[in-house]
């Protein structure tokens, strides 16, 4: 389900308060000698289209960010593993500055739930006595915390918390163990001591468990919502997390030296920069608006300048991703970081424009009323749009797309030399083809093509953790728990398997994703980029997209006909989810009242998660009368 909302007025921090805790966090640090190592967990079973490639090239920004703020207040003892490069890590073979680290953090998406558990239950194979502070992190978390902690007494694993919030929940959780930290005390200890006398538990945004065995969480404590930064201009640097990157290795170990740094512009070429977050629209399959608390947060223009031109001076880095969630979602701000970076030049004296090469991720509504702004942002420095499409005759979701706009967008993109790369869904409704409308994927994907489009992502309409449909999905039995006796695991919800779906032939759906890639990208549309192509830039670039998704069209090959065959065996009578995961332990608040993350039965889910301080038992009450009455059925 969607997060619930903190109470009006409170959703954001007040200015500053990052600033002063990381002023607090640098004379706390000075006695203190930590180590900390900070993974990314990664499961390469998703390496398929539209994702393979750039995941190997891209340092995600979150991990990067955690270690840019730990040597931001002084400990330079940090390291950086990207299980991308480093496929074989052990945590319980890591060593750093000679010794067991004081934190381990683990990242993970959800899809790379699997590979973030091995990192969690290797950790735990360190004696307790000696074993680093675990803390799990990262979209994962984010809704469904209780995932890192193991609940079984014959496989006792798990994290020591779980944050599930951003860069100030886990320094604030770092401040009080700093304070409350003894010399003769490992910093796991400390927590345990901490965690124990209640002094976590004002600080929104973890969730931690107790038990009376090490690695068995018989209860799990959710501190809530956490308050989401409102200037991200106070987050520490993110060209500090480059210093400490791991280099690719096979061996489960670390390097004594962190990456050097002539090799980090040609292992990451391209950099995420976080620049601006939320979005106006609500689609009900997005997490984006409630995670933001249907707030616009953001950098300033002049920040972003800033650390664009110090990533190039310092490491000869060019592209950027901007991790917007629709960066033309207010069209004063865009056109403000449009001009600046236009007219900006960095530490070193050189016009970002001249170097700077950049895209990000928008709408085809807001991309029309930026028109006049598009030549600005070519001068800028962008060079690719994203476009969230998803279907062009706005039939699945309504957000001010169709197929006369989108192709108006298009062309003034091309006008000016900007790559258009739209982003589809195809959901059960879709036909792959149809012959007196557009609706059919084939129709549109061929649009897409006509007008100019020089890459395609289609994804199929997957039950995303956070989102509106996420309840229903489950609750109505639409998502699959099995097919043919093979079980769905995290790595399959990435949209490129059907996962949720009433067709009576979901194999047909899995095809059609296949089937559309090919029609995109294949060696007859090759040849004719070569000749013919509506690119600024002519056949080279138009042709080394099609080269570069031929490629990666092969994984899809190679991995998409086992769960294809799978639905055609059995996926008539797949075995269906008959309600939304929860916790498998008691998940409360501190002082005892249903807990923010929680998720009890009921018609109307978000209205009960909004009664944060009403006692479990009280909600417990009112979910059986609400059965009684008759809108639930009796388990």
């Amino acid at each position: 389900m969607e997060l619930p909302f903190r109470s009006k007025g409170d959703e954001l921090l007040p200015d500053g308060a990052l600033l002063a805790l990381r002023d607090r966090l640098k004379h706390l640090a000075r006695g203190h000698d930590l180590t900390t190592v900070a993974a990314y967990a990664f499961d390469h079973r998703t390496r398929m289209l539209p994702f393979v490639f750039l995941d190997r090239r891209l340092i995600p920004g979150g991990v990067r960010m955690l270690a840019s703020a730990l040597l931001d207040i002084g400990f330079e003892k940090t390291r950086v593993v990207f299980q991308q490069w480093n496929r074989k890590f052990q945590p319980s073979a890591m060593r750093l500055d000679g010794r067991i680290p004081d934190m381990f953090l683990v990242s993970s998406m959800a899809i790379h739930g699997e590979a973030a558990d091995k990192l969690l239950r290797d950790v735990c194979r360190i004696d307790p006595a000696q074993r680093p502070l675990v803390i799990a992190g990262g979209p994962r978390t984010n809704y469904q915390p209780w995932l890192p902690f193991g609940t079984d007494p014959q496989d006792p694993w798990g994290a020591d918390v779980a944050a599930t919030g951003e860069t100030f929940v886990f320094l604030s959780l770092l401040e009080v163990l700093l304070e409350e930290k003894r010399a003769s005390e490992t910093l796991r200890t400390t927590f345990l001591r901490a965690r124990d006398a209640g002094m976590l538990d004002h600080i929104p945004g973890l969730v931690y468990a107790k038990g009376r065995r090490e690695g068995v969480a018989e209860e799990l404590v959710d501190t809530g919502v956490q308050r989401l930064l409102g200037n991200l201009d106070e987050l520490p640097h993110p060209v500090l997390g480059y210093r400490v990157l791991e280099a690719p290795s096979r061996k489960p170990t670390l390097a004594a030296q962190a990456l050097e740094r002539g090799r980090v512009r040609k292992l990451a070429p391209m950099s995420v920069m976080e620049m601006t977050y939320g979005c106006k629209f609500r689609c009900p399959y997005c997490p984006i608006p409630a995670y933001n608390q249907h707030k616009d947060r953001q950098k300033s223009a002049g920040r972003i300048a800033d650390e664009m031109g110090r990533i190039h001076d310092e490491y000869g880095i060019r592209y950027f991703f901007g991790a917007d969630d629709n960066f033309f979602n207010r069209k004063d701000r865009a056109v403000e970081i449009i001009e600046t970076l236009r007219d900006a030049v960095s530490p070193a004296g050189k016009p970002i424009r001249r170097f700077a090469r950049w895209g990000t991720e928008v709408t085809v509504h807001d991309t029309l009323q930026m028109v006049d702004h598009l030549a600005d942002a070519r001068r800028a420095g962008v060079r690719a749009l994203w476009l969230g499409v998803e279907d062009m005759t706005a039939t699945l979701v309504k957000k001010g797309q169709s197929i006369d706009g989108t192709r108006a967008a298009f062309a003034a993109m091309r006008e000016v030399g900007i790559k258009p790369m739209p982003m589809m869904m195809h959901d059960d409704t879709q036909p792959l083809l149809t012959i007196r409308s557009a609706r059919g994927l084939l129709n549109q994907v061929q649009m897409l093509r006509s007008a100019g489009a020089m890459s395609l992502q289609v994804l199929l309409l997957s039950p995303a953790h956070g989102t509106k449909l996420y309840y229903e999905t489950h609750e109505s039995g639409l998502a699959y728990e099995s097919v043919n006796g093979q079980p769905v695991t995290p790595h399959m919800v990435d949209g490129n398997h059907v996962v949720a779906s009433r067709a009576k032939h979901p194999w047909l759906r899995q095809l059609n994703v296949l089937i559309a890639y090919t029609w995109f990208y294949n060696p007859v549309r090759l040849m004719w980029a070569l000749v013919a192509s509506k690119s600024r830039r002519g056949w080279f670039v138009d042709a080394a997209f099609q080269a570069w998704g031929m490629a990666g069209l092969l994984r899809n090959y190679a991995r998409s006909p086992r769960w294809m065959w799978h639905l055609f065996r059995g996926g008539r009578h797949p075995v269906r989810s008959s309600e939304v995961p929860r916790s498998p332990v008691p998940l409360r608040a501190p002082d005892g009242s249903f807990a923010a993350h929680d998720l009890p039965p009921g018609p109307d889910p978000k209205r009960i998660r909004r009664l944060d301080t009403v006692p479990y038992d009280e909600v417990q009450a009112a979910v059986a009368a609400t059965r009684h009455a008759g809108f639930l059925p009796t388990p």
